[in-house]
C-alpha cells in the first residue's frame, strides 16, 4: 500500500507540470492587459509599457514560464498583480471557507444520495423508486446558479429564513452547501441504486436471507458495503465537480472562498493569482481521487495494492 501510494504521488508531479504548462498558455490566450487594468484608462501608453515591463510581461512566453516554474518549485507562487500580497497568503485566507463548503455539500451529496439510491433499490418497481430516481434526474437537470438565485428568492427575500449572501454562521452555509451539493445527489443516488441491484442478486445476499437474517440488516452490513466501490468512484469524481462548482456557487452567494477568488483574479487578469488556484484545485482533484483509491482496499479485503 505505502509503495503504490508513493508510486501515485510520483505520477503527479508529470500531471501538476502539464496543468501548469495549459494555465499558463491559457491566462494569457484570454484578451486583456493587466498592466492597463493597474494604469487605468487615461495613462499613457508609455505608462502601460513602464508596468509591463516592471511585471515582467514583455520578456518571451518562455521565460516568463521558466520564471514561473522556478517559483512553484521553491514554494513562492508571486505576488498578486491587484494587491501585491504573496499568492500563497491570498489562497491561505480564503481556502477554509472554499474546504467548509466542500464538506457541507459532501455531506448534502451522501446524505441525500446513499439514502435516495437504497430506498430505490430496495423498493425497485414502486412509486418511492421512481419518485426518487425522478428526483435525481431533476436535481442534475438543474444548473447551480439558477437553483441558487431561486433558494434566495425563496427562503431569503420572500421567507427572510436565511440571509442572502456572505459567510460567518451556519445560516449562511445552508444554500450555497445545497446548491452546490444538490447537483451530485442524483449521480450519486442512480449509481447507488445500480450498483446495489446487482449486489443484491448475488448468492451471498440470498444465502443470508435464507438464514433468517432481517433483510435490513442483509441490505445495510453485507450488500451496501460490497456495492459501494462504483459509489466511492464516482463521489471521488464529484469532489472535482464540487470544487468547480464551487466558483459560480461562490459568487451567487458572494461566499469569500477561493472560487470566488478565483473570478475575481480572472476578471483583473492577475496571473500568478490564477495559475495558483487552478493548481491547487487539480492538486485537491488528484489527492481526492488517491484516497477513494486507498478506500477500494478498506470496502474490499480483496483488492491489494502490493
Amino acid at each position: 500500500m505505502v509503495t503504490y501510494v508513493v508510486r501515485r504521488f510520483a505520477e503527479m508531479a508529470p500531471t501538476l507540470f502539464g496543468v501548469s504548462i495549459v494555465v499558463f498558455m491559457i491566462v494569457r490566450m484570454v484578451p486583456g492587459d493587466p498592466a492597463r487594468l493597474i494604469a487605468g484608462v487615461e495613462a499613457s501608453e508609455a505608462d502601460v509599457t513602464n508596468i509591463r515591463r516592471q511585471l515582467g510581461l514583455t520578456d518571451s512566453l518562455p521565460q516568463q514560464y521558466a520564471r514561473f516554474l522556478s517559483g512553484v518549485v521553491t514554494g513562492d507562487f508571486g505576488r498578486s498583480l491587484k494587491n501585491h500580497q504573496p499568492v500563497l497568503a491570498i489562497i491561505a485566507q480564503q481556502l477554509p471557507y472554499t474546504v467548509q463548503l466542500a464538506a457541507a455539500s459532501l455531506v448534502v451529496t451522501l446524505s441525500m444520495g446513499l439514502t435516495a439510491g437504497v430506498l430505490a433499490a430496495v423498493k425497485r418497481g414502486t412509486v418511492l423508486d421512481s419518485g426518487s430516481m425522478v428526483l435525481a434526474l431533476l436535481g442534475v437537470s438543474m444548473p447551480s446558479f439558477w437553483l441558487g438565485l431561486m433558494m434566495i428568492f425563496l427562503f431569503a427575500v420572500t421567507l427572510r429564513w436565511l440571509p442572502t449572501s456572505g459567510a460567518g454562521s451556519l445560516r449562511h452555509l445552508i444554500m450555497p452547501a445545497i446548491t452546490l451539493g444538490i447537483g451530485s445527489v442524483g449521480i450519486v443516488a442512480r449509481m447507488t441504486r445500480a450498483s446495489l441491484l446487482e449486489v443484491l442478486g448475488q448468492d451471498f445476499v440470498r444465502t443470508a436471507v435464507a438464514k433468517g437474517l432481517h433483510r435490513r440488516a442483509v441490505v445495510m452490513k453485507h450488500a451496501l458495503r460490497n456495492a459501494m466501490i462504483p459509489t466511492a468512484t464516482v463521489v471521488g469524481v464529484q469532489i472535482g465537480t464540487l470544487l468547480a462548482g464551487s466558483v459560480v456557487t461562490e459568487t451567487v452567494f458572494a461566499w469569500p472562498g477561493a472560487g470566488r477568488l478565483l473570478v475575481d483574479s480572472v476578471a483583473f487578469r492577475d496571473y500568478p493569482l490564477i495559475q495558483a488556484t487552478i493548481l491547487l484545485f487539480a492538486l485537491v482533484f488528484m489527492l481526492a481521487n488517491l484516497l477513494v483509491d486507498v478506500s477500494y482496499a478498506v470496502l474490499d479485503p480483496r483488492i491489494r495494492y502490493d
